[in-house]
């Protein structure tokens, strides 16, 4: 394993102890992992933002609607995922927006899945993303995504003032 694979392994650790710690189950964790996967064998780049079901309660009611019930109504999970849409963004080498397209949300045990994709570019050396979803509640609010392209997985963590990061996929990075 190399060491940016272990690194990246050591990041997914840590963050899989924080979202389940049973000392913290009943706070606001404000963290969230979003996977990103080129899947050679759909053709699709497919993206999973993974929300904890309590931070993305207690945004929706801040932002939308002080009494919304993400469990009781898929309105209201439905409108969370738009949110999720408007702040997360893929960008192509030229800086471009790549068109991600809407494949559903799903509540799974403590979380709250929010599921996007979109075929395969052709060409894409490099890759930018925005991840900007409850940054603007909670500036703590820590994004995590694993880019995962060729069998190697790339990390970008989004905290702070970070607005947007990027990936290489060239070959001699490797």
């Amino acid at each position: 394993m190399s060491l940016s694979q272990r690194a990246c392994a050591w990041s997914v650790l840590a963050l899989a102890i924080l979202l389940t710690s049973a000392g913290t189950a009943a706070h606001q964790q404000q963290a969230a992992l979003t996977r990103v996967l080129f899947n050679a064998r759909s053709g699709n780049l497919e993206v999973m933002h993974r929300f904890v079901l309590h931070d993305a309660e207690h945004a929706v009611r801040a932002l939308f609607d002080p009494e919304a019930d993400l469990l009781a109504s898929a309105a209201a999970r439905e409108q969370f995922a738009g949110y999720v849409q408007e702040r997360f963004s893929l960008l192509g080498s030229a800086g471009d927006p790549l068109p991600l397209h809407y494949v559903g949300q799903e509540i799974d045990g403590p979380f709250l899945w929010v599921y996007q994709e979109m075929p395969i570019p052709d060409a894409l050396p490099s890759l930018g993303v925005i991840h900007d979803a409850l940054r603007e509640l909670w500036p703590q609010q820590n994004n995590l995504v694993n880019i995962e392209h060729d069998g190697r997985i790339q990390t970008l963590n989004f905290t702070g003032d970070t607005h947007w990061l990027s990936v290489s996929f060239d070959a001699a990075a490797r």
